[in-house]
């Protein structure tokens, strides 16, 4: 991989209490649609995902949503994106995340998007995948989650054989070039390894 097309965004369905969370999800949306960066979402027209898909498409940008059945009324899906998929339960609609995904962000947002999140990185730390996954670090949201990394890196269940490789950006404008330098440096890395190994990259 050593270019990013696509890019998954983890955030909330709620907008949150700070205006800039919803600033940034707008933000983000229009660089990725000037970029030519093709948005995966979570499918919903509310909250911080309805902010970067409503902002991505204003600005003529590609959006994929996908969203569990269940979700469609509660999370009032998007009809307005160029590519919707329904999936029967919230496995598959990460599974189908990941798949279509090159780079993963996370916004700020609660539980499933932390849930999202981690599990990308223990695929990642588990050598599953070398796509860059990065923290959106809006007013500092996700420092306690960085916190306790560096406290389970202290502990030595994080130990430097099963290292979790995590990104993270203040600023909005710092997200798409800090995932395509990750990509390069990746791409760079499979060249120098066995040509089997560099194929599973």
């Amino acid at each position: 991989m050593n270019q990013i097309k696509t890019v998954c965004v983890y955030c909330g369905s709620g907008p949150g209490v700070n205006h800039r969370y919803v600033e940034t999800a707008q933000a983000l949306g229009k660089i990725f649609a000037e970029s030519n960066i093709r948005l995966v979402y979570g499918g919903g027209s509310v909250g911080l995902m309805g902010a970067i898909a409503k902002s991505a498409l204003e600005h003529g940008g590609a959006v994929t949503g996908i969203i569990p059945d269940f979700l469609r009324a509660r999370e009032n899906a998007l009809t307005s994106v160029q590519e919707m998929i329904v999936t029967p339960d919230m496995h598959e609609r990460k599974r189908l995340m990941f798949e279509r995904s090159d780079a993963f962000v996370a916004l700020p947002g609660g539980v499933g998007t932390l849930e999202e999140l981690v599990e990308m990185m223990t695929w990642q730390q588990l050598g599953r995948h070398a796509k860059p996954i990065l923290l959106a670090n809006v007013d500092g949201f996700w420092e306690p989650l960085l916190s306790l990394l560096a406290h389970m890196r202290q502990a030595q269940f994080i130990r430097p054989n099963l290292e979790v490789d995590v990104l993270k950006a203040e600023r909005v404008e710092d997200i798409l070039p800090r995932l395509r330098a990750y990509a390069a440096r990746t791409t760079e890395a499979a060249k120098a390894m066995a040509p089997e190994l560099a194929r599973k990259m």
